[in-house]
C-alpha cells in the first residue's frame, strides 16, 4: 500500500459518516467504529417512528457515505468497552481519532433517591423513545413497558413534547381498542388526537383519560421551542417569545396533553417502597437562576414519571470532561485537551439537548448533529442535517491542515491497521458486505404493518 494517513472515527451517524466520506475524497483511509449493529444513531432509535420517510432518506445517505472507497466499517464496537482509547492511539497508531459518538446518556434528574425506581415506574427519555420505536417488532429485546394515563413528564424542550405525544398516542390507542375501535398510530400522529376522537364522537373524558402533564421550570414564553438569535432586535425577540406560546398552543390543541409551567420537582413521594409521585415547588427566574419559592409545595401523584431534560455524552475512559461534555482545547479543530490527535465532533462536543439551540451555537464548537431528534417538521430536519454536514466539513478542513504537518504512515503501517480491522470485523461476525449486514439487521418498520 502507498504511504498516507489512516483515521479512526467512532460513531457512524450524521457526523461520522460525513467525515468518512469527505476524508475518502481526500484519499485518506478511515475506519468507522459503530457501537450498534446499525450506524444510524438516534435516527434509528431516537427519531420518533412516525418520521419514517425522513428517517429512510437520511439513513440511505449514511449508507452511501459509508460505502465510499477507503472507508471500512466495524459494527458492535464501543469505545471504552470493546476497545480502549490508549490502545487505539498507541498500538493501532492512527494518524488521528475522531469522536462522533453523540449524546446518548440522559442528563440525571436532580431529585434525591429517584434513581432506585429507574425502569420500574420512572424512566428517562432515551430508553422510553427507544422502546416506543421498537415495541412493534416481535423480536424486540428491550424490557416491556406499560404506558400509563396521568403520567408526569419533566422537561420543557422539544424532547419533552415528543415524549408527551408518545404517551398520549399510546394511552388513547389503548382506550380506543378497549372500546373496539381500531385506530392507526401514524394517523393519530398525522391528524392529531383531538381530530380522531371527534370523528368517533369521543373525548378524553369519555374515554376516562386525564392525559399526561408536562412539568417545566420555564414559563411558557421561556421554553426553548424556537431560538432567538443573539443579534435579534427587541421586536424580533418579542415575536419569537410570542411564537413559543403559539407553537405550544397548537401542539396541545392537537394532542391534548397538559402543562404546568414554573414548577420543579424536589422530592419523591414514596409509600411502602413504591414511587407514588413527586413533590413540586414553584420557581422564579431571576438574575440568571431558577429559584425555588418556599411554601409552594404541591404533591402530585402519578403511576408513571418520565424525565426528558436532555442528553449528554457518556464518559469514555481516557477522555477528559468539562462539566457535561468533552473538554476541548482547540475550538477550531475540536481537539480534546491532553491529546495531539484526538478530536470531538457533533453533540459529543456541544452536549446540547435541543438541536434548534445547537443550530445557533456556531460561536462555540458545534456541528449541530441531530442526536436529539427534536423538531416538528421534516423540512426542519433537512435544514439541520445540511448545516451539520457543512460544519463537519469545516472542522475537517482545520484537521486537514494539522495532518499536512504530520509524516504519513508507511504502506506497511497502513497494512497492519487493515489487518487489525479485518480481525475485529471477524470477531463481531461482519464479513465486509455492508449491504448484506444492513439488510440482516434492519428492524421491521411500523409503516409496513399498518394501513394508513
Amino acid at each position: 500500500m502507498k504511504p498516507g494517513h489512516f483515521i479512526a472515527i467512532f460513531g457512524g451517524a450524521v457526523a461520522g459518516s460525513e467525515a468518512a466520506q469527505e476524508l475518502s475524497k481526500q484519499g485518506i483511509h478511515t475506519v468507522v467504529f459503530e457501537q450498534n449493529a446499525l450506524p444510524y444513531g438516534k435516527l434509528e432509535s431516537g427519531l420518533p417512528k412516525w418520521h419514517d420517510k425522513l428517517r429512510d432518506r437520511q439513513e440511505n445517505m449514511i449508507n452511501e457515505k459509508l460505502k465510499q472507497p477507503l472507508v471500512r466499517f466495524i459494527p458492535n464496537i464501543r469505545l471504552g468497552h470493546d476497545v480502549e482509547l490508549n490502545d487505539i492511539i498507541n498500538e493501532w497508531k492512527f494518524s488521528a481519532v475522531l469522536i462522533a459518538t453523540g449524546a446518548w446518556k440522559d442528563r440525571p434528574l436532580p431529585v434525591p433517591d429517584i434513581e432506585k425506581y429507574l425502569n420500574k415506574n420512572f424512566y428517562y427519555q432515551n430508553g422510553f423513545v427507544q422502546w416506543f420505536n421498537g415495541n412493534h417488532d416481535p423480536q424486540y429485546k428491550g424490557s416491556p413497558m406499560e404506558v400509563s394515563d396521568n403520567a408526569i413528564i419533566i422537561g420543557g424542550g422539544l424532547a419533552s413534547l415528543d415524549v408527551a405525544k408518545i404517551v398520549m398516542i399510546e394511552t388513547v390507542l389503548k382506550a380506543l381498542k378497549e372500546r373496539g375501535i381500531d385506530e392507526n398510530l401514524l394517523n393519530l400522529e398525522k391528524k392529531g388526537i383531538a381530530r380522531i376522537l371527534e370523528s368517533h364522537n369521543l373525548s378524553l373524558e369519555k374515554l376516562g383519560l386525564k392525559g399526561c402533564t408536562l412539568y417545566t421550570r420555564h414559563e411558557i414564553r421561556d421554553m426553548p421551542l424556537n431560538v432567538i438569535p443573539e443579534d435579534a432586535t427587541p421586536e424580533e425577540v418579542e415575536k419569537n417569545l410570542s411564537g413559543r406560546e403559539k407553537i405550544l398552543g397548537k401542539i396541545q390543541d392537537k394532542f391534548l396533553f397538559n402543562i404546568k409551567p414554573a414548577m420543579q420537582a424536589t422530592k419523591i413521594i414514596e409509600e411502602n417502597n413504591t414511587l407514588k409521585g413527586l413533590i413540586f415547588q414553584h420557581v422564579d427566574y431571576a438574575d440568571g437562576r431558577y429559584k425555588l419559592i418556599e411554601g409552594t409545595d404541591e404533591h402530585v401523584y402519578s403511576p408513571m414519571i418520565i424525565s426528558a431534560i436532555g442528553s449528554i455524552p457518556a464518559k469514555i475512559p481516557g477522555l477528559p470532561m468539562k462539566d457535561e461534555i468533552y473538554d476541548v482545547e482547540n475550538t477550531d479543530t475540536g481537539r480534546i485537551k491532553g491529546y495531539d490527535n484526538v478530536y470531538a465532533m457533533g453533540n459529543a462536543v456541544t452536549g446540547r439537548g435541543n438541536i434548534r439551540q445547537s443550530q445557533y451555537h456556531s460561536r462555540q464548537v458545534s456541528e449541530n448533529i441531530v442526536d436529539q431528534y427534536l423538531a416538528w417538521q421534516d423540512e426542519d430536519y433537512e435544514e439541520i442535517f445540511s448545516t451539520a454536514q457543512d460544519r463537519v466539513d469545516q472542522r475537517l478542513e482545520a484537521i486537514g491542515e494539522r495532518l499536512k504537518r504530520l509524516p504519513p504512515l508507511t504502506g506497511e503501517q497502513i497494512r497492519e491497521i487493515d489487518d487489525r480491522i479485518k480481525r475485529l470485523q471477524q470477531s463481531v461476525g461482519y464479513d465486509g458486505d455492508y449491504d448484506k449486514w444492513i439488510a440482516e439487521h434492519l428492524p421491521p418498520r411500523i409503516e409496513d404493518s399498518l394501513e394508513h
